[in-house]
């Protein structure tokens, strides 16, 4: 398509008129929305029940790690199968699993029990992002809005790490500490089956008629695992600052900003990506990737030492402004490096590594502020990022796709970067 590369990229209301979009966009938001709720419900529950971020963070990272275990199977399993065979079962067993550890926290059950509770949890969370992407991925074959979608999706991921921990914080402080993830709960279970409901918009199933095609894993693609680096690094800011700002919060006896300063910091991710899907970029994602990375280990290496609310409302502003662009670069250069068979899996990998970089960070970030200072946990966002930026310094060569790769999934099947790119 000669046009796409003189045009200007096509905008967020021409995406929207995308035929049949809104079938699998509103059931998909509100599925997602849990998501953002889940991590910080288990943080400020199992908190109020032992009185330790140390367990809280450990409870909720038992549920990050099972997640990021997890998901790259289900995403494997809904390119194959179909998402509804997925999402059907997964619903079910993750609000179950949910409502057990709610009752097992307020029963004062022994930290082994909330343990056991928190892996299905977490291995159960649908992987509702991701396949919204591939439903793009499938009405947008061969557009120039591909870019643009992966924009829109950003920010919806980002509106909803708005709203989640807002929502999460006030329910777990304003009416009962269980409430958060009781809701966290109930919503995925009737998103998730709305979302299921949208047969068709759903990809193919692979095993519909592709049984003897070999699928290869999106994980043998070097430049998915650099993206995994990064996508870890990434992680640890969500982790790290979900616990820090919970301690800081409550050191000064107003845990009711804590959702209020998250938000600031997502609300930053989410304008800078509005503002990164509208630009017609010239330069190449995998040079914006390494800048952008750059920025947000800069701005993230000053949290640690904000001792305001107000500094460090604007620092999280800056480093939730830094995030949007590395998330949006990562998701679209997946397009160009794994074939469309895999698409889901590979979208699932990235989200995995995300969820797998969080329950680190708020393991460390927990025992940081229970051993160290408020405000310690902060140190994880740095080392998080600096330690991945320097895995991209050296292998980001290897997210170029050589001469003689495959065509690219959703896009407009060239190689050399231009303007929608």
């Amino acid at each position: 398509m000669a046009s796409t590369v003189t045009d200007p990229r096509p905008g967020y209301g021409q995406l929207l008129r995308t035929p049949r979009a809104w079938t699998f966009l509103l059931p998909g938001f509100a599925a997602r929305q849990p998501f953002a709720m889940l991590t910080i419900s288990i943080v400020l529950l199992v908190q109020h029940t032992t009185g330790s971020y140390g367990a809280a963070g450990a409870v909720s990272a038992a549920t990050g790690v099972s997640m990021a275990l997890f998901a790259p199977l289900s995403g494997k399993l809904a390119d194959r199968f179909g998402q509804r065979a997925v999402l059907l079962p997964g619903v079910l067993v993750h609000a179950a699993s949910g409502v057990t550890l709610t009752v097992l926290a307020l029963s004062d059950a022994p930290l082994w029990a909330l343990f056991v509770a928190a892996v299905p949890t977490g291995a159960s969370t649908p992987q509702i992002g991701p396949m919204v992407r591939a439903r793009w991925g499938v009405k947008l074959q061969g557009s120039p809005l591909a870019q643009t979608a992966a924009a829109f999706e950003s920010v919806t991921d980002e509106l909803t790490f708005v709203l989640g921990p807002l929502v999460a914080t006030a329910l777990c402080t304003g009416v009962d500490p269980a409430a958060g993830l009781l809701t966290e709960a109930g919503l995925t279970l009737v998103g998730g089956l709305l979302f299921a409901a949208q047969k068709s918009t759903q990809p193919q199933p692979a095993a519909a008629g592709h049984a003897r095609v070999k699928h290869d894993s999106a994980l043998r693609v070097p430049g998915v695992r650099v993206l995994i680096v990064t996508f870890l690094g990434i992680g640890t800011v969500f982790g790290g600052m979900q616990v820090a700002l919970a301690a800081f919060t409550e050191s000064i006896d107003r845990p009711g900003l804590n959702g209020v300063l998250y938000g600031t910091f997502a609300a930053g991710n989410m304008i800078s990506g509005i503002i990164c899907g509208a630009v017609a970029w010239k330069v190449s994602p995998q040079r914006r990737l390494v800048v952008g990375y750059t920025a947000l280990t800069l701005m993230a290496s000053g949290l640690w030492a904000a001792q305001s609310v107000l500094l460090l409302a604007g620092l999280g502003l800056l480093v939730g402004v830094c995030i949007a662009p590395a998330l949006i670069t990562g998701y679209t250069l997946v397009d160009s490096l794994v074939a469309p068979t895999a698409r889901t899996e590979a979208f699932t990998l990235l989200t995995g590594a995300v969820a797998l970089g969080q329950a680190a960070a708020v393991t460390v970030a927990g025992q940081l502020e229970d051993r160290l200072w408020d405000g310690a946990g902060f140190l994880v966002p740095l080392g998080g990022t600096a330690l991945a930026l320097a895995v991209l310094l050296v292998l980001s060569s290897r997210l170029t796709p050589p001469a003689t790769g495959r065509t690219v999934a959703r896009g407009v099947g060239h190689r050399v970067p231009v303007a929608v790119d």
